[in-house]
């Protein structure tokens, strides 16, 4: 791949309009339960307040739930009427029935329940892995998507040596070695619950600081639930080995389904982002044809979550810019 992008994307536009007050003490939205291809997933719901919504579907990242976007929904329902799916595996949704938890099965799963649910086409968000499944949504089946906003999307790396924790530090490495990447994780299993939600929000965040105690507490919560599932730990571990099969054997077919995408985009990263590297974003933006991109200074890999309110404008301002051109 070039060292540079072939061109240069615009710079997001964040919207000044009015936005609710964050309550950073609200429980989790309420779901339900939805069968999608023989998997039982979950789906959270946070109703429009405003007339006329258009519908949106946020996707999380690996080891994420709905939960990651309790913040950004209530700050959206004003303008859209918001649903955040539980990948299969994940969160509060059941196993994938075969064990597939490749990227492929993960967006046909989301698919499916736009197909099913009948509310596409949608504003498609997705962060992390959320983000990688949300590009193969788009790019192969368009029709489900009105425009699609990616938060730190883990797509493959542009440069062959850098620092990178799947390819440089061997902890993450041993994780999607066969047998030995379930010993690893049932070890790290071992480390108390409220240590390990606290070291992936430290990994994830700029600033831990800025996360609700409330968050951090509903986070643990469901961490301890996910402990009674039999399946969470293999759905992890799959889905971990689905994203190093795309970033080492199949990453030039998802840069190409990159340029093939028709909806108007929006790619917003963090600066400090330890997990994708933050200079991939220029990249993203320049791979889709209708794309703006934002780079937030002292941001992680997870705005939603650290600064919910400029994530929330930079996603209305595509609104705003992108969706009355198209009529």
């Amino acid at each position: 791949m070039a060292k540079n992008p072939h061109r240069t994307a615009p710079t997001a536009r964040l919207s000044d309009g009015e936005l609710p007050a964050l309550d950073p003490d609200s429980p989790p939205w309420p779901g339900r339960t939805v069968a999608v291809g023989g998997v039982d997933v979950h789906v959270t719901h946070a109703e429009a307040t405003g007339n006329d919504a258009e519908p949106a579907l946020l996707v999380h990242g690996l080891g994420g739930s709905t939960n990651n976007w309790t913040d950004l929904a209530g700050l959206l329902r004003t303008r859209l009427d918001v649903e955040a799916i539980d990948l299969p595996g994940h969160g509060r949704s059941g196993p994938a029935p075969d064990g597939d938890y490749s990227q492929r099965a993960l967006a046909r799963t989301v698919i499916g329940y736009l197909d099913r649910s009948g509310r596409g086409p949608v504003h498609l968000i997705g962060n992390s892995m959320g983000g990688a499944i949300s590009l193969r949504v788009a790019s192969s089946r368009p029709d489900l998507v009105r425009t699609l906003t990616l938060i730190s999307p883990a797509v493959p790396d542009v440069r062959r040596l850098r620092a990178h924790p799947l390819k440089n530090d061997p902890r993450m490495a041993l994780l999607v070695v066969p047998g030995i990447g379930g010993m690893a994780l049932r070890r790290l299993g071992r480390t108390a619950v409220e240590a390990r939600v606290k070291a992936t929000i430290a990994l994830c965040l700029a600033d831990p600081r800025r996360y609700p105690a409330t968050r951090l507490e509903q986070d643990i919560a469901e961490a301890r639930e996910r402990m009674r599932m039999p399946w969470a730990n293999e759905a992890m571990l799959r889905s971990m080995r689905g994203l190093a099969r795309v970033q080492f054997l199949q990453a030039r077919a998802a840069w190409e389904a990159m340029r093939s995408i028709t909806a108007p985009s929006l790619v917003l990263w963090g600066d400090t982002d330890r997990l994708v590297a933050p200079d991939l974003a220029a990249f993203v933006a320049a791979a889709i044809p209708d794309s703006r991109q934002l780079v937030l200074e002292n941001m992680g890999h997870t705005a939603m979550m650290e600064d919910p309110v400029t994530t929330a404008r930079a996603i209305l301002g595509l609104l705003e810019d992108a969706v009355p051109a198209r009529n």
